[in-house]
């Protein structure tokens, strides 16, 4: 959306006041900065289009749409110094390994409109800039008593352009692109949850039940000539059935933990804090249960978050809150560590992040060398049906 400092152009005043001495030099700049402008533009998207039947044409044009996109903020920069106009900045594309891949990224690249817009707005500035370069220029020494009215006529056309083709005004179709990149990330994440467990299942507990059915064939073949030897057989398979059903149970709890459904997130949550090796502080304030895939994320996000804390932050305490804000669940998680956890370190901070950003969620880190760690994330609330 859209956000305007002035909701309508300042008023014309026939003095030179600041405001005016600004607009001029904004006319007077137009021509250069729109010849530059013009000139990538078309010489880059004539390049690209003219090699558009090789292998590089696609990744070249991409390139050059990238390349208009920082030549729009250049502009919503000048605008604002200069005009008072402020524009949000359109959120950014995505990278290859949020897109899916390096070709739904590019094809995400080439259809972007907020790259194509900018493409118009820098062919249709040059003659524009010409008109009020020429205009300001000349009004210096000929039309110095209207002036004031002359620029401020031409400066609103140019705000006008600004907030119309710079302003992200498709952020909605650009949030939609988004969620359906996020839904690759969504897919990804299951089946790679699918995969560990899977692994758990054949490493753990049906290693240690098939070693449990040998033992306990051999206990069968021994149990008539050397009972003693037979029974302490026995006894070894009872513990090993104790291990196995400990290691389905902590299997289960990975995947949806009872407590969770039975209970809510208050029970949960303290459940898992009681497992860390610093205490925790639990405090959950909400005004009822979310819908259960939103609980089962915001869990599972407190889950690995304090295996974090048990794992590398060396802290002698931790807490978690958790609460609703209108249409939001908010979730932050702290320590007392030794700070200094990245995105890219290796802690699944970044899996995190994405796991949030696949449902419309927000995960920010705030975690200075030696001054703790602070989590705080966002879920949309839904109702529980």
């Amino acid at each position: 959306m859209t956000v305007n400092d002035q909701a309508s152009p300042p008023p014309v005043r026939p003095a030179f006041d600041v405001v005016t001495w600004k607009e001029i030099a904004y006319l007077l700049s137009n021509l250069p900065v729109a010849l530059i402008g013009f000139v990538y533009t078309v010489v880059m998207i004539s390049t690209a289009g003219g090699l558009s039947v090789t292998a590089i044409g696609l990744p070249l044009l991409a390139c050059v749409l990238y390349g208009s996109r920082q030549l729009g903020k250049l502009d919503r920069a000048r605008a604002r110094g200069l005009l008072g106009v402020r524009v949000d900045e359109p959120t950014p594309l995505p990278g290859p390994k949020r897109s899916g891949g390096f070709f739904p990224w590019l094809w995400a690249a080439v259809k972007d409109p907020v790259a194509w817009r900018t493409v118009l707005y820098e062919l249709v500035r040059l003659p524009w800039g010409v008109l009020t370069f020429t205009v300001a220029l000349t009004g210096l020494f000929v039309l110095w008593p209207v002036l004031p009215y002359v620029v401020r006529g031409l400066a609103n056309v140019d705000r006008a352009m600004v907030r119309g083709l710079l302003s992200p005004s498709d952020e909605l179709e650009r949030r939609i692109a988004a969620l359906e990149s996020g839904r690759g990330v969504v897919v990804d994440t299951a089946a790679a949850d699918l995969r560990r467990i899977e692994r758990d299942l054949h490493d753990g507990a049906q290693a240690r039940l098939v070693a449990l059915a040998m033992g306990l064939g051999l206990a069968k073949e021994k149990l008539l000539e050397d009972p003693e030897g037979a029974a302490a057989m026995v006894d070894e398979a009872h513990g090993e059935v104790k291990l196995a059903l400990q290691e389905l149970r902590d299997l289960a709890r990975g995947i949806h933990p009872a407590v969770l459904t039975d209970r809510g997130l208050d029970a949960a949550l303290s459940s898992v804090a009681s497992r860390c090796v610093v205490p925790v502080k639990v405090s959950v304030d909400l005004p009822g249960r979310p819908a259960e895939a939103i609980e089962g994320i915001a869990y599972f996000v407190v889950s690995e978050l304090l295996q974090n804390v048990s794992k590398h932050a060396r802290a002698r305490g931790a807490s978690v809150e958790v609460w609703r804000s209108q249409q939001r669940l908010l979730i932050r998680v702290s320590d007392d560590g030794q700070g200094g956890a990245r995105l890219s370190g290796g802690t699944g901070m970044a899996g995190l992040a994405e796991r949030l950003g696949a449902v419309d969620g927000v995960f920010v880190l705030d975690s200075p060398e030696g001054g703790g760690t602070v989590v705080t994330a966002e879920l949309p609330w839904r109702d529980r049906a």
